[in-house]
């Protein structure tokens, strides 16, 4: 009897981060079914169809404006209903999502064991992230099998007492994906998205792509990202191209402050492969996301992190991220600095990407072939 593995996931950066690894397990040994809570509805279901990924289980729960704790219990209700329903041998989820703590909590709770994909990452600041890092903590608990992206992240589990067994370190799946995506999009793959920005955005000019969705950075936090973006919208040779974030909170001070710069084009989010498609086109990335820390290296792009901290320092170690919070002097002029100085600017570009080479897909499926 094949043994039976269950991937959970919910939100838009975890369906990147584990399509690619849905299709090769499906093509080993085991019995594969993939569960989605949709924490994300839209921007996940774009991420499926581009990786033609279809749900055994959608549980859907979503409301307008539910707290984190409806959010929790509605995972928890729905959730324990697939386990009783799959019963699978082991679960595996991703990362540092509301979805990936309960589903492990609820597995724990059935006496599943559970494995974590992207595990180990540390702030120890449990608000920054907010609520991320207590749920990467919560998840790394309750695991019984470790998948460490980088030896830094090891480090800190093995800090934390998990024993060494229970860890490999794989690189980053979302590498694997960025990869296989890079490839499809050299091939000829394009999309309306795609087509509508070449429609009114000047390549001939540098490029800055900006994202932002942070809680931490709600309010003030946000003005000043958007009173600096402003000021670097100076620049004559620069375009400015912003995915803002379907949040009210994103939505008010963004619309409100960058709305009449004829250059900063303020546009809906984007699907996964037009936002590597738009990445790759930059020149700098200004972002406080987890998930483009990891991939702007690998396409040379230098990243200015707007946060205080960050769970993934091996890029700012390696010199491609700098952090700058939601400072307006830090951020505008770490930009200046890049759009003005090549040395400045070649320095970070260059450097290697520390998160992986694309075969973490591999080694997760070989740990599991040993393992089960």
């Amino acid at each position: 009897m094949k043994r039976k593995i269950l991937v959970c996931f919910g939100t838009r950066p975890e369906a990147i981060k584990m399509c690619s690894l849905v299709h090769h397990l499906k093509i080993s040994n085991f019995e594969i079914k993939v569960c989605v809570t949709a924490q994300h509805r839209e921007m996940l279901d774009q991420v499926l169809d581009f990786f033609e990924v279809i749900p055994d289980f959608d549980l859907n729960i979503m409301k307008p404006n539910q707290t984190l704790n409806e959010l929790c219990g509605r995972i928890f209700s729905k959730f324990d209903i697939v386990l009783d329903e799959f019963k699978p041998d082991i679960v595996l989820v991703h990362g540092d999502t509301s979805t990936s703590s309960i589903c492990a909590l609820a597995s724990f709770h059935r006496g599943v064991k559970v494995a974590h994909v992207e595990a180990g990452l540390r702030t120890y600041n449990k608000f920054s992230p907010f609520p991320e890092e207590l749920n990467r903590q919560i998840t790394g608990r309750i695991a019984d099998f470790h998948f460490a992206p980088t030896i830094t992240s090891e480090n800190n589990l093995l800090s934390e007492n998990v024993s060494k067994e229970s860890i490999t370190v794989t690189g980053n799946t979302v590498i694997d994906s960025l990869l296989w995506t890079v490839e499809k999009l050299k091939s000829g793959y394009t999309n309306d998205k795609i087509n509508d920005i070449k429609s009114f955005v000047d390549f001939s000019k540098k490029i800055i792509l900006v994202t932002g969705h942070r809680r931490e950075n709600f309010g003030e936090g946000f003005l000043n990202i958007c009173k600096s973006l402003s000021h670097i919208a100076n620049h004559n040779d620069v375009e400015i191209v912003f995915p803002v974030h379907l949040n009210p909170n994103v939505q008010e001070p963004v619309m409100r402050l960058l709305s009449e710069h004829k250059n900063i084009h303020l546009i809906d989010p984007l699907d996964y492969p037009s936002f590597v498609w738009i990445m790759s086109k930059s020149y700098l990335i200004i972002t406080d996301s987890g998930g483009v820390q990891e991939e702007a290296p690998s396409l040379g792009k230098p990243v200015l992190v707007m946060r205080d901290t960050t769970e993934r320092p091996e890029a700012v170690d390696a010199g491609t991220v700098k952090l700058v919070g939601t400072d307006f002097e830090k951020i505008t002029n770490a930009t200046n600095e890049l759009l003005s100085d090549d040395l400045a600017y070649q320095n970070m570009a260059k450097q290697h990407n520390p998160y992986g080479d694309g075969n973490a897909n591999n080694r997760i499926l070989e740990f599991l072939n040993q393992k089960l």
